[in-house]
């Protein structure tokens, strides 16, 4: 199936995918859900070091104040 016939496909009321549609479709919906899913990951563990150096950075600094008084 080329790739304007499964851009120009609608799905419609009586009007049933062909099998080959549907395996297009469903392995493209699969590679947005994996790239979707890789880019929330990359975010999240992004976030979730940022966090870590503050609190890192903070206790270090109450560390300091500690030991010089």
């Amino acid at each position: 199936m080329s790739e304007k016939e499964m851009k120009s496909y609608r799905f419609g009321v009586g009007e049933e995918p062909s099998d080959e549609m549907l395996s297009q479709l469903m392995k493209e919906v699969a590679q947005e859900a994996r790239e979707s899913n890789e880019k929330a990951m990359g975010e999240f563990f992004e976030s979730l070091n940022r966090e870590a150096r503050a609190i890192k950075k903070e206790w270090s600094n109450r560390q300091t104040c500690i030991v010089n008084g």
